[in-house]
């Protein structure tokens, strides 16, 4: 009497042959490109508006709008510019926001332009191949 683990191991001393299949993308689904590049637009958009918050904090927090204040009041002459009023972190994070929405927007149509691109170039070239292995 043998055991499982004998009968595994057994098993996992012979040769494994390769087996390859070879895939042909022939068609992408129009709504499905569409809802895909829409979420895609929005994940890089959360990440635009975040980062933006966050960069504005860290120049903030280390100094630097007071060395650009500095060194345009040397430059401008005039004794009460304020960067930090100028660019405030909520107009920063608007800004942020109004070019993610465009993103959005410029993406979701991006990825439907280019689904019913291929869609459309797959009639001259067949479409493309894609081969896979087991190994």
């Amino acid at each position: 009497m043998s055991s499982v683990a004998e009968k595994l191991q057994r098993k996992s001393q012979r040769p494994v042959a390769t087996k390859q299949v070879r895939l042909k993308l022939v068609y992408i689904d129009f709504w499905s490109a569409v809802k895909l590049s829409f979420l895609v637009a929005t994940a890089l958009g959360i990440v635009l508006v975040v980062v933006a918050f966050l960069v504005w904090l860290v120049l903030a927090q280390t100094g630097i709008f007071d060395n650009i204040d500095a060194l345009l009041r040397d430059i401008l002459s005039q004794p009460e510019y304020s960067v930090t009023e100028t660019f405030s972190l909520l107009q920063v994070t608007i800004f942020a926001a109004i070019v993610a929405v465009l993103n959005i927007v410029v993406g979701t149509a991006l990825g439907a332009i280019a689904a019913l691109l291929y869609n459309l170039s797959v009639r001259l070239t067949g479409g493309l191949l894609v081969g896979f292995t087991n190994s």
